[in-house]
């Protein structure tokens, strides 16, 4: 499932899709989505950010817990340097939050693109060596479950 080694499109597709899930990324995007939105999108990106700062106090936590280490790889130097625990992912955490928060809030066509897109970066961050597969699905888990109580207390 490793393709960070192998040079081609299927490398630069998970590398994007990897780095898509950035908090920063994310945290920018909200951030001018709440500064130019309308009465929908101001509440929407408003909630979505918050939930993302909960979530990564979380995540961090409980990495710095666990510290398991990244697999070994050359890929994602700056995540290697910059957070060298791996378990859970951040960003399969954050994904599924975003696309169950969407779920929730709508629209539906965002809802759509969300659900499809928050696997493929869960994936992807396997695929380019930053990942096991069980820090994928601790964080995918952690970001259900702060998604569900995102918007029940909403």
């Amino acid at each position: 499932m490793r393709v960070a080694e192998r040079p081609g499109i299927l490398r630069t597709v998970a590398a994007f899709l990897a780095h898509s899930g950035d908090s920063w990324f994310w945290w920018l995007g909200l951030a001018i989505l709440w500064w130019l939105g309308d009465d929908f999108w101001k509440p929407w990106a408003l909630i979505v950010l918050v939930s993302i700062v909960v979530l990564a106090v979380i995540v961090l936590a409980v990495k710095f817990t666990i510290r398991r280490r990244r697999p070994e790889g050359e890929w994602g130097n700056f995540y290697r340097k910059s957070d060298p625990h791996s378990f859970p992912s951040g960003h399969a955490a954050r994904a599924i939050l975003i696309a169950v928060l969407a779920v929730g809030l709508g629209p539906g066509w965002l809802a759509l693109l969300l659900c499809f897109w928050a696997p493929l970066v869960c994936l992807a961050r396997v695929a380019m060596g930053v990942h096991y597969l069980s820090d994928i699905l601790a964080g995918a888990v952690l970001g259900l479950v702060a998604g569900v109580i995102a918007l029940a207390v909403r």
